[in-house]
């Protein structure tokens, strides 16, 4: 084998360990490494018809934007084309392959405090509501316990900053 053939096979075989090693530290079942540009939109449309709408793409260059655009979420790394950029829905301001965690465990752990806050909202609204409907409740009352539910869905939020986001690579 020539010395750059060994440089390029290297290369990919890196690559791919890469992946891997990202796909593994977000629970991840299947990766695709080493996809030619013209192959790449084609890969995405097979997973999202064997898989449904859990296909995300990570990208840099001009040949990655099509295949961003056709992802369920196209990540591209700031560092990279700028049309990679504007195809994508989530931009990495760092160019490392690690804040592809970061972002996964964050969206993960904002969507559970989402959860969490529509249920404390709706909690106060459903006992609150009957009750002052029933003229039970002084409007003094109501107005404490809209309070509450505002201040336990900003608190809930706030502890959105502990969630652990950062990956152990």
């Amino acid at each position: 084998m020539a010395r750059s053939e060994e440089v390029i096979a290297a290369q990919k075989q890196e690559n791919e360990r890469t992946a891997r090693a990202v796909a593994g530290e977000v629970d991840i079942d299947e990766i695709l490494a080493e996809v030619l540009p013209e192959g790449k939109v084609d890969e995405i449309r097979k997973l999202q018809e064997r898989i449904g709408p859990y296909v995300a793409m990570v990208g840099d260059g001009i040949n990655d934007a099509p295949a961003l655009k056709q992802a369920n979420v196209g990540i591209a790394i700031s560092a990279g084309a700028d049309v990679a950029i504007e195809a994508s829905d989530v931009t990495l301001v760092s160019g490392e392959l690690t804040r592809v965690v970061e972002a996964i465990r964050l969206s993960r752990a904002t969507f559970g405090k989402i959860v969490q806050n529509l249920f404390w909202a709706f909690f106060y609204n459903v006992v609150a509501i009957p009750i002052a409907a029933l003229g039970l409740l002084h409007p003094m009352i109501g107005v404490i316990a809209m309070t509450a539910s505002s201040l336990t869905v900003i608190g809930n939020s706030v502890l959105l900053k502990r969630a652990k986001i950062s990956p152990d690579i």
